[in-house]
C-alpha cells in the first residue's frame, strides 16, 4: 500500500485544491448542495474570515500516489477557551475518501496539532464556524439539507467512532414542519395564541434592518442569555454574531425575522431565511465562470422552503407564551407568502424550548447531526 502524506495547506493553488476537493467525494450525489467558493474562500481566509477575530486555525491535505484524498481544518477558538478555561481543538472540512487508512492519518494529525497546542480534546465537526455544517449527518438521506446544514457520505460516522471518537452531547436535530394553517396541529398553536396574546404585554415585531447594528446588539445579549443553561456554552461574541447575520442582510425577507418585546425590551427572537439550498444546488459552486449563468438563470426563483435557525427566549419568559406566540406568528406569515415548507435546525433534543414546541406543531424529524469528541493524551 503506497504512503499517505498528511500536509499543511499554504499556497492559494493549495487552498483551492482544499476547497475544490469535495466535488471527487460527491460526484454523482444528487443529494450535495456544492458549497459557493467566493464564501469559502473568504471563510478560511486569516484577514477576512470572522472565526480569525477570535481564534487561529490550520488546513491540512491528505496525499496518495499524488493525489489529494482528504482534508481536515484544526482551529482553537480563544473565546470558546476564556469560557471553559481549557483548549479544545475544533475540527472542520472534515473529506475523505473510502478508506479508513486516510481518515486515520488526518485525525491522528488533528491529535498531534492539538497536543502541539496544548489542548484538552478535539471536538467537532465544525467549518469555522459554529453554525456551518455542523455534525456529522447520521441519518436522513431523503432530501437536500437546507442552508448551513452540511451532508457527507454514510461512511464518514464509522470513521470517527473507529478511531476512538465518542458522541458528544445531544445530537442536532433537523425537522421539518408543513406549512398548512389548517392542520389540527397549527389551529391548536394559534388558540392558544390567541389566548396568550389578550392575557400577557408581548409584542411581536418584523426585523429593523435600518436598524442591523442595533438589532445584533440584541441578539448577542438573546444568544447568551437564552442559551446560558446549556452544557459546554460558549458564549457568544459580537464577531460570531456578525458572522451569522451579516451574511444574511441581502437576502432576508424582514417580515420574517421577528422579535419578541416586553416594555419595548427584547425577550426573544425567532429568524427564518428562505432556504437557499434550493438554488445553491444548481450552481455547482459557482466554481467556473460559466456557473455565474446559471446564477442569472435562478436569480429570480422563489425557494419553497424557508430554514429557521434558531428560536431563542431567555428562561425567565419561558413560561410567558413567548415561544407559542411566535411560532404562530411565523406560521401565519409564512402561508401569506406563500411558503410550503419550513426547516428548523439544528435544535438538540435537550432544548427545552423548540423541541416541544416543534412536536406541538406536528413537526417531524427529517436529518439527525451527530457531534464527536475525543480527549487528547498529554
Amino acid at each position: 500500500m503506497s504512503r499517505i502524506e498528511i500536509k499543511p495547506v499554504h499556497t492559494r493553488h493549495e487552498k483551492e485544491l482544499f476547497l475544490t476537493f469535495p466535488w471527487r467525494i460527491y460526484k454523482g450525489d444528487p443529494l450535495w448542495v456544492p458549497p459557493l467558493l467566493p464564501e469559502r474562500r473568504k471563510l478560511i481566509d486569516p484577514k477576512r474570515g470572522k472565526f480569525f477575530q477570535d481564534g487561529y486555525a490550520e488546513l491540512f491535505m491528505a496525499w496518495q500516489d499524488g493525489k489529494p484524498v482528504g482534508t481536515i481544518s484544526c482551529a482553537e477558538d480563544q473565546s470558546a477557551t476564556r469560557a471553559h478555561g481549557f483548549g479544545e481543538c475544533s475540527i472542520g472540512f472534515f473529506e475523505c475518501v473510502e478508506d479508513f487508512s486516510v481518515a486515520r492519518d488526518l485525525f491522528t494529525r488533528a491529535e498531534d496539532w492539538a497536543w502541539q497546542h496544548k489542548l484538552k480534546r478535539i471536538l467537532g465537526t465544525f467549518n469555522l464556524d459554529r453554525e456551518e455544517s455542523r455534525g456529522i449527518l447520521i441519518e436522513g438521506r431523503t432530501r437536500p439539507p437546507a442552508v448551513y446544514c452540511g451532508h457527507n457520505p454514510a461512511y464518514y460516522p464509522g470513521f470517527f467512532e473507529r478511531f476512538g471518537f465518542s458522541k458528544y452531547g445531544e445530537d442536532g436535530l433537523a425537522y421539518e414542519i408543513d406549512v398548512d394553517l389548517d392542520k389540527p396541529e397549527i389551529q391548536h398553536m394559534l388558540r392558544l395564541a390567541e389566548k396568550i396574546a389578550t392575557r400577557k404585554n408581548i409584542t411581536i415585531r418584523s426585523a429593523d434592518l435600518k436598524d442591523y447594528e442595533g438589532e445584533i446588539n440584541r441578539i448577542l445579549d438573546l444568544q447568551n442569555r437564552g442559551l446560558a443553561h446549556m452544557a459546554d456554552f460558549t458564549p457568544y461574541t459580537r464577531a460570531s454574531i456578525e458572522a451569522m447575520v451579516l451574511p444574511m442582510l441581502e437576502v432576508v425577507d424582514p417580515d420574517l425575522v421577528l422579535f419578541a418585546e416586553i416594555d419595548g425590551q427584547a425577550v426573544g427572537w425567532f429568524p427564518g431565511i428562505p432556504n437557499l439550498n434550493e438554488v445553491f444546488i444548481h450552481l455547482n459552486g459557482l466554481r467556473h465562470p460559466w456557473d455565474y449563468l446559471r446564477l442569472l438563470r435562478y436569480a429570480r426563483f422563489k425557494p419553497e422552503s424557508i430554514a429557521i435557525k434558531s428560536i431563542v427566549v431567555p428562561p425567565e419568559y419561558w413560561d410567558t407564551g413567548v415561544g407559542v406566540l411566535l411560532f404562530a406568528e411565523m406560521a401565519q406569515r409564512l402561508a401569506a407568502k406563500g411558503y410550503k415548507w419550513a426547516d428548523l435546525s439544528l435544535t438538540g433534543e435537550d432544548n427545552t424550548d423548540t423541541f416541544p414546541l416543534a412536536h406541538r406543531m406536528g413537526a417531524k424529524i427529517y436529518k439527525r447531526y451527530r457531534f464527536y469528541v475525543k480527549e487528547v493524551d498529554s
